[in-house]
Parts: structure tokens; C-alpha cells; sequence
């Protein structure tokens, strides 16, 4: 696609808060524009469009897919919609990056994934946690042995609420719930570390609706390792993270999914604490994961290294075996096989 400064044009399909929060990052990028917004509804999608200056608006998802003057999409949609509207921008050629968590299960996501390969599409899940500096900088500590074997990972993630039962939270429909919500990144903060667990374990509290309002679990490895993931949609925890090995520990206070800092403890040693850049502050969130984008679009690349489909493939194979302990099965899924997870 050429040199850095050639720009990459995006399109976006949906326009509720993640899509906003989105339009908004890229403004700190020189070298995106978005060119097109697709709504359901052409009020909304122009509005949207006025609000960031985009020039194209459509009223249906389709005429965003069929434009050819759009590099790569970012879907936005609830992720009960993300099959279908991924899907759709993946057959008529686009590049995807698609939010998370990626699909409802792992039949949807392999069902994007091997579209995406029969097009030679690029396509990612929308994991910024995982394109996160201070995030990158924690896994590299890991991965070089800082802190030993990675015997255990805890981590948290809940919002106060209460979410009425007309909320998208509530609705099954929409795969509402915490965990596809909300658990998908302690999930995916353990696996970043572990990769696939080989045996899942869990609990949930469920509404009347059919939905987890929250769910603990136990992952475990054959290496030993276990990690203790939590997510709640009824209280809001501190949304901490700690990473515990042979020969000391990893602490994040708070928003383990984009940290202003975390300690690391060594056996021996005075803590040290790692700081965030304050250029990567709160309205930032999620211009790395686009960064991220544009660098592997120009580069040529279908996937990104830094969020592997394999690796976004393995936690829907986990979000799924998590929901098949805790009974949550949502419209259209009665009769698919139970995970290959050793069910405990």
C-alpha cells in the first residue's frame, strides 16, 4: 500500500459509543481518514458522519462493504452481529477489523477466519489491550523471564450497573451477558501469557433472561499454571491483574487492559514500576490497534502478529467452553458440538 505517508481510508460499520471512541482515536492519527459510515438506519449513520466529517454515509451495511474506496472496516456492531456484518465486508472484498469479543462462538469465528484466508483478506479482532505498549512491555518481560515460570494469573473485570433487563447486557439476542462482554479480556490477558488452556472450569450467576451476570473461572495448563478470570456486569471490581511465577510477580492495580503502570516484584530486588507514556493516555485507547492495522495493511500482511487469529480463535474456543459449564446458550445455537476442552 505504499510508503507511511500515504493514508489509509477507513470505513466504519455502526455508530453507537465503541464506534465514536474509535472515530475519535484516529483523529491522532495523520495518516487514517475515515471515508464511510454504514448504519442500519440513515439518520443515524448521518449524523455520525456530520459529527467526525465523513463524507460518505449509508443507510445499510452492504453499500459500505461494495465501496471500493475503502481500505479496511472496522465493524462495530454488538457481537451478536458480527458474523453477519464482518461476513459481509469479508465477501465483497474489505479488509476487516472486527470488535471484540469476535463472534458469539467459535463456529463464527471460523467460519470469518477461513473467509477472510479464501478472499486473502486481512482480518483482526479489535483486541487493543493486546496492541498496548505498557501490555506489550509486561508480555516481554514474561516471555524473557522476569519473574520465572508463570505459575498464576488472576485478573478481574466488572461493572457496577444495574443494567435494566431491556439493556443489550440483558439480551440474550444479543449475546448479551458478562463474559462475551467484559470476560473476554481476562481470558484474553491469560492466554496472551499461557495460550490455550487444556481444561476450563467455571460458575455463574445468571438472569432471569438466560444471561451471566457473573462468571468466575478456573483455567488450567499442563504446565501446571492456573488463572483465575471474573466477570460481572452486577459490581464493579477493581479490574486488577497479577501474574505470578517461580521467581516473583506482576501487579496491575487497575485497567489491566490499558494500564497507566504495573510493579514488578523479583525475588531479591527492590520493585520496580513501569509507567505508561502519557501520550498513550485514556483517548488513546485504541489508536495502537489501528496503528497496528495500517502497518500490516501496508506491509502486505493478512493477520497481525501482535493479535493472531489463531490466538482470537483459541479464546472464542474457551469464551465457548466457559459458557457451555454455566449453561448460557444464546438464539440459533441449540445442537453445536461441546467444545474440545476437557470438561471439568
Amino acid at each position: 500500500m505504499g510508503e507511511q505517508q500515504q493514508r489509509v481510508r477507513w470505513g466504519i460499520l455502526a455508530t453507537g459509543g465503541i464506534a465514536a471512541s474509535f472515530a475519535g482515536d484516529l483523529v491522532d492519527l495523520p495518516d487514517a481518514e475515515v471515508v464511510a459510515v454504514a448504519s442500519r438506519s440513515q439518520g443515524s449513520a448521518d449524523a455520525f458522519a456530520e459529527r467526525f466529517g465523513i463524507g460518505r454515509a449509508y443507510g445499510d451495511w452492504a453499500s459500505l462493504a461494495a465501496d471500493a474506496d475503502v481500505d479496511v472496516v472496522y465493524v462495530a456492531t454488538p457481537h451478536s452481529a458480527h458474523r453477519e456484518a464482518a461476513g459481509l465486508c469479508l465477501e465483497a472484498g474489505r479488509n476487516v477489523l472486527c470488535e471484540k469479543a469476535f463472534t458469539l462462538n467459535s463456529r463464527e469465528a471460523e467460519e470469518l477466519v477461513a473467509l477472510a484466508k479464501d478472499r486473502g483478506s486481512f482480518l483482526m479482532e479489535a483486541m487493543w489491550m493486546y496492541c498496548n505498549p505498557l501490555v506489550r512491555k509486561l508480555k516481554a518481560l514474561v516471555d524473557d523471564g522476569a519473574i520465572g515460570e508463570v505459575r498464576t494469573v488472576q485478573a478481574d473485570f466488572g461493572l457496577a450497573g444495574p443494567f435494566p433487563p431491556s439493556h443489550r447486557l440483558r439480551d440474550p439476542a444479543q449475546g448479551g451477558g458478562a463474559l462475551l462482554d467484559l470476560g473476554v479480556y481476562p481470558v484474553s490477558f491469560a492466554q496472551l501469557l499461557l495460550g490455550e488452556p487444556s481444561d476450563v472450569a467455571a460458575r455463574a450467576v445468571l438472569s432471569d433472561e438466560g444471561v451471566d451476570l457473573q462468571t468466575g473461572a478456573l483455567l488450567s495448563w499442563e504446565s501446571g499454571a492456573l488463572a483465575s478470570v471474573h466477570c460481572s456486569i452486577v459490581g464493579g471490581t477493581a479490574t486488577g491483574a497479577s501474574v505470578t511465577g517461580s521467581l516473583g510477580r506482576i501487579d496491575i492495580p487497575h485497567g489491566f487492559f490499558f494500564p497507566d503502570h504495573f510493579v514488578l516484584h523479583r525475588d531479591g530486588r527492590d520493585p520496580e514500576t513501569f509507567t505508561a507514556d502519557p501520550a498513550d493516555g485514556p483517548r488513546s485507547t485504541m489508536r495502537h490497534e489501528a496503528a497496528e492495522v495500517m502497518r500490516a495493511l501496508r506491509a502486505g500482511e493478512t493477520e497481525s502478529p501482535l493479535v493472531p487469529l489463531d490466538g482470537t480463535l483459541a479464546v472464542m474456543r474457551t469464551l465457548d467452553a466457559i459458557r457451555d459449564r454455566v449453561g448460557v446458550r444464546y438464539p440459533g445455537e441449540t445442537g453445536e458440538p461441546e467444545p474440545a476442552l476437557t470438561r471439568a
